[in-house]
């Protein structure tokens, strides 16, 4: 007989009882609300939040729902599914910060709620309502969900997909229910390849095979319907695929070849980073579940006796997998790892029921005691100034930092208060709204950065100067926020920015250096043009161009033809 164990949580095996239906429901209003109600309180910040915006805003207004376009330029570097969205929710709602960050909040939301779903029908209604705490309270999903990344979208159909083959392939499903689930998979995969690219469907298939192999499962690949998935798939993806290649014929080996192989292959695209970039990324994402993500790592690859299918198993594995793959690329950005925070989540809460107070202690009270002293540090926030952010915007976002932290500190301490009594749900719930806002905390108070990271104040000091059919030169520099907020497109001059492969094909919309910007801008009327502070100080004031400065900031200099 096993000695008792007296850390053990007085509901051990259970998360908690039945909770009031008006309990759950007051919750589930209040998590909502912290969800949606921030969308519009910051401005966009470069580099992602201006590009995906205004590529969507560009749609939109021109209605070719084929060719995605940046600064009216081709762009072919990602699929069009959130351009898609996002045009559409401008055309029902108009353009602004709360419609540009729709579609990442509904299918941030849509992540969460896939991920409970499924921990759910395979584990249990426990389990699957602490995944989804977990995932919703995590930072990498809160704050890939409140910023326009195409990331958060790719997670989302990656979890779907996930999910349903899961269910599908779960021990005792019936033939219907593998065939309808393995097609909720294959719907999963098209949407990630429309969302993102052919990665949505590179990562499952090694998973799969990986899986297969470890376990010597072949027959598990005659159970993934391939006679209907694929037609299903094709019928959801390839429609713009064969479109937009007809429409243009230079984008298949663009995309396919320079956008995904050389990017993973090579350093083209420049952003290298070392193998362990993802190390701190993954443990501050999972945040304030960190430790208990590692402890859950650490455990899940043991096999679950009595069963032909491992789902453990496979969210361990697909949980390694992408991790080892992104930290192998030679292409890296803190968003790609975004995939792995569901399938960490269901992890965490397999451990939550039979986890003892000690150990919920030792993972949730370093993380209360960081964010304290992350709390304490910010009056020295103005330290972090730079030649582009100076003191005093950094002195702005502290309060915002500190009060996030100690929202965070509290919500920890009393989840383990909670904890203590027995109450191990209310602690999992304490948590989680804890972990939810403090990141929106976080978020909404970068807005005090905006100045340096957004157009979108020096572009209403310049508004009334932006009359229609004006030229607006963009002078050895491109704002991605700037087009946004200005309604309309500029024109490159010397720099391609990420448009290259664009101008190649439409050359006369770019003007290759500074001599034929100053003939066009001596021969214009009437010019706007924006360039990079440094820039403007270094060379253009010393050239004898003229001109009136209209505003300035840390980053930039707006000026025209007087």
């Amino acid at each position: 007989m096993e000695p008792v164990n007296p850390h053990a949580p007085a509901s051990a095996g259970r998360l908690w009882p039945a909770l009031p239906r008006r309990v759950v429901v007051a919750l589930g209003a209040i998590a909502l609300l912290v969800w949606f109600a921030s969308l519009d309180a910051r401005y966009l910040i470069k580099s992602d939040e201006g590009r995906y915006a205004e590529i969507a805003r560009e749609m939109a207004v021109s209605g070719d729902w084929v060719t995605p376009r940046l600064n009216d330029i081709k762009y072919f570097e990602k699929p069009p599914l959130q351009y898609w969205a996002t045009a559409a929710f401008y055309r029902a709602f108009g353009i602004d910060e709360w419609t540009a960050r729709l579609w990442n909040a509904l299918t941030g939301l849509a992540t969460v709620l896939f991920t409970a779903y499924f921990a759910a029908r395979i584990f249990g209604t426990d389990t699957g309502a602490a995944a989804g705490i977990v995932a919703a309270s995590s930072v990498l999903i809160v704050g890939m969900a409140h910023l326009v990344t195409l990331d958060m979208g790719l997670a989302c159909f990656m979890t779907l997909a996930l999910g349903g083959l899961l269910i599908a392939q779960r021990d005792g499903a019936t033939a219907r229910e593998t065939r309808n689930w393995m097609l909720v998979c294959w719907t999963g995969l098209a949407l990630g390849l429309l969302s993102k690219g052919p990665v949505a469907i590179v990562l499952p298939a090694a998973v799969l095979v990986l899986y297969s192999a470890w376990h010597r499962d072949a027959v598990l690949w005659s159970r993934l319907h391939f006679g209907t998935g694929v037609p299903l798939f094709l019928a959801i993806a390839a429609p713009w695929f064969i479109a937009v290649s007809v429409a243009n014929p230079e984008f298949p080996r663009f995309f396919f070849w320079h956008e995904h192989v050389e990017r993973f292959l090579t350093r083209a695209h420049g952003r290298y980073a070392p193998w362990w970039y993802f190390i701190p990324i993954v443990i501050a994402g999972m945040l304030p579940w960190t430790l208990l993500a590692a402890r859950a790592v650490l455990r899940g690859a043991r096999r679950q006796a009595n069963r032909r299918f491992q789902p453990v198993r496979m969210l361990w594995l697909w949980t390694v997998f992408i991790f080892v793959f992104f930290s192998a690329s030679s292409s890296k950005l803190p968003s790609y790892v975004l995939p792995v925070v569901p399938a960490l989540a269901v992890l965490v809460a397999l451990t939550l029921p039979g986890l003892s107070m000690r150990a919920l202690r030792w993972a949730l009270a370093p993380v209360a005691i960081g964010a304290l002293a992350i709390a304490a540090a910010t009056p020295w926030a103005a330290r972090l100034q730079s030649r582009e952010i100076p003191a005093e915007l950094f002195s702005a976002y502290a309060p915002w930092v500190a009060a996030s932290m100690l929202v965070l500190a509290v919500g920890l301490l009393a989840a383990l208060h909670f904890d203590a009594r027995g109450r191990r749900g209310a602690a999992v719930i304490a948590a989680g709204f804890a972990g939810l806002i403090s990141t929106q905390g976080v978020l909404t108070g970068h807005d005090a950065l905006a100045p340096a990271q957004s157009a979108a104040q020096i572009a209403q000091k310049i508004r009334p100067w932006l009359t229609e059919g004006l030229p607006f030169y963009s002078v050895s520099f491109y704002d991605h926020t700037l087009n946004f907020y200005i309604g309309r497109t500029v024109t490159l001059v010397e720099t391609q920015d990420e448009m290259a492969f664009g101008i190649a094909q439409e050359p006369h919309k770019f003007v290759p250096d500074f001599e034929e910007f100053a003939r066009r801008w001596r021969a214009d009327p009437q010019a706007l043009a924006i360039t990079s502070r440094e820039y403007f100080l270094r060379h253009i004031r010393s050239t004898g161009l003229p001109l009136v400065v209209l505003a300035e900031d840390t980053r930039r200099v707006v000026f025209r033809k007087p």
